[in-house]
């Protein structure tokens, strides 16, 4: 680290704060060094008034870098260019108009049965004439407010200047006080915007204008400009984009069937095993089991709650298909906690690794979870199997994050202590990595079960059982009672395992 010597650290001096004020604001020089020595006498918003940045608007801000500013008073001179344009030029009165031609259409069929009914001698002749009065009155009172709303284009007018120069008058006022706020920032980080920028003023005319106009001209004169009105496409083009979704699907099936297979008889084993424990144990194995488990790891309350929820699923017929649903729920959790750690311990010291997972795992907690149900069912079918692939998909990426985050919070004066020790990386990585960070870990091993169980209705959709099927089926025929009895069932589950592996807090 080289020696910085205490001569060569400069005073802020009066003539090195102007020197820098003049060096970040570029033009305007003078009138800059006034308005921040008045705004630096005291601290906070101090009134100023900016003759360019009135004039100008956004333009001004986007010039300047600050672009967060340009975005909200381009909206708000947006919204008084509106209102201005709609005054001057604006077909006010079309929806009403619109409406009344509507109406005439329909008049003018009514009239033609009225001829014929005169002509017939029909019955429903004065039923016919009663219905042609009360159109001929809505179209009057259309035709009305049409014209009406062609008469309030001052209004617009009016209200559009007056929130245009309001608008112009806050941007105004707060430039300078935004300018002096990035000036504390550019002192000591050099990489943020300074000067006046004649790329950035351009693209800012270039932004402003063209949302300023089109705007305006949508708003003003709905059928000026048909491009506005909807995006162009063409329908053909997304069936054909699905089509060869559908041919890439049908070809990974069929070149992967050994594969998914596979996995499916893996995952329906795994299940078993698990069913065999939960279902087939006698149920009060295995509820004094979950008892001692709540009671060693978070205590004597959280024990007697859980006694308390077990009682509840196995007095209201909830027992087996509890249980059915935890071993789905513990066959998705054990694979996405034992692949999941090992992949966050390995991102967490390979940031390049990391960057290309992070994405992957973006998408798979933004996907909406039905959708997830699209490829499991193509590529493994209906059955529980589908549905622990689902839920491990959904549930995988809170323990992967997690565990990145709790080793990357690891003290790095720490690590280099036991290295000066002769602490080796396995050494390392079980004895100080994975002990200072293991809250962290066991958060998200947290999240990734509550997650999980999340999706137990989800995955009933494709025959995963448990639960989630009474809730569906009180959805199906409105059953709330049921529907209640069933979501409390699933509750009290998420809170027994919530619990334990919490453990005492």
């Amino acid at each position: 680290m080289k020696h910085v010597d205490v001569k060569d650290i400069q005073p802020e001096t009066a003539e090195r704060l102007s020197g820098l004020v003049g060096e970040f604001v570029g033009q305007g020089q003078d009138y800059y060094r006034q308005v921040f020595a008045y705004m630096m006498e005291a601290p906070g918003f101090r009134f100023t008034f900016n003759i360019a940045a009135g004039l100008l608007g956004p333009i001004w801000f986007g010039a300047r870098g600050l672009w967060s500013w340009f975005l909200s008073f381009m909206v708000l001179e947006t919204l008084a260019w509106i209102q201005i344009g709609q005054g001057l030029f604006g077909d006010l009165g079309r929806e009403a108009r619109t409406r009344a031609d509507q109406i005439a259409q329909t008049l003018e069929l009514r009239r033609q049965q009225i001829e014929a009914a005169e002509a017939s001698g029909s019955g429903s002749l004065d039923a016919l004439k009663r219905a042609a009065t009360s159109l001929e009155n809505a179209m009057t009172e259309a035709q009305a407010t049409a014209a009406a709303a062609d008469a309030s284009g001052t209004v617009y007018l009016i209200v559009g200047v007056v929130l245009l120069l309001a608008v112009k008058g806050l941007a105004a006022s707060v430039a300078n006080w935004t300018l002096e706020g990035q000036f504390a920032r550019w002192r000591s980080d050099r990489s943020v915007a300074s000067g006046w920028s004649i790329p950035r003023m351009g693209l800012s005319i270039a932004v402003f204008g063209a949302v300023t106009v089109l705007s305006t001209i949508k708003f003003a004169q709905p059928d000026a400009i048909g491009l506005l009105k909807q995006f162009p496409t063409n329908r053909d083009w997304r069936l054909n984009v699905g089509d060869g979704i559908q041919v890439a699907f049908d070809w990974t099936k069929t070149a992967g069937r050994g594969f998914f297979d596979g996995l499916t008889y893996g995952m329906r084993t795994l299940l078993d095993w698990i069913e065999v424990v939960l279902v087939d144990t006698p149920w009060p194995v295995v509820a004094l089991v979950i008892v001692m488990l709540a009671w060693l790891s978070a205590g004597p309350r959280v024990a007697i709650f859980t006694g308390a929820a077990l009682a509840y699923l196995g007095l209201l017929d909830f027992w087996e298909k509890a249980m059915t649903t935890i071993a789905l729920l513990g066959a998705a959790a054990l694979i996405s906690i034992t692949l999941g750690i090992p992949l966050g311990i390995y991102c967490a010291r390979r940031p390049k690794v990391f960057a290309v997972v992070r994405p992957i795992l973006d998408f798979m907690q933004s996907m909406p979870s039905f959708v997830y149900l699209i490829p499991v069912v193509a590529f493994i079918g209906s059955g529980k199997p589908a549905g622990v692939v689902a839920t491990m998909i959904f549930g995988s990426p809170p323990v992967i994050r997690f565990t990145v985050l709790g080793l990357q919070q690891v003290p790095e004066t720490v690590r280099e202590a036991a290295m000066a020790f002769g602490a080796t990386p396995r050494y390392l990585l079980w004895r100080v990595d994975l002990p200072l960070a293991h809250k962290t870990i066991m958060a998200g091993v947290n999240q990734t079960i509550l997650l999980s169980l999340a999706m137990v209705v989800v995955a009933s959709l494709i025959g995963a059982k448990g639960l989630g099927e009474d809730v569906l089926e009180a959805l199906q025929y409105a059953a709330a009672g049921q529907g209640i009895l069933a979501g409390l069932a699933i509750l009290f589950c998420a809170l027994i395992l919530d619990r334990i592996v919490a453990g005492k807090r």
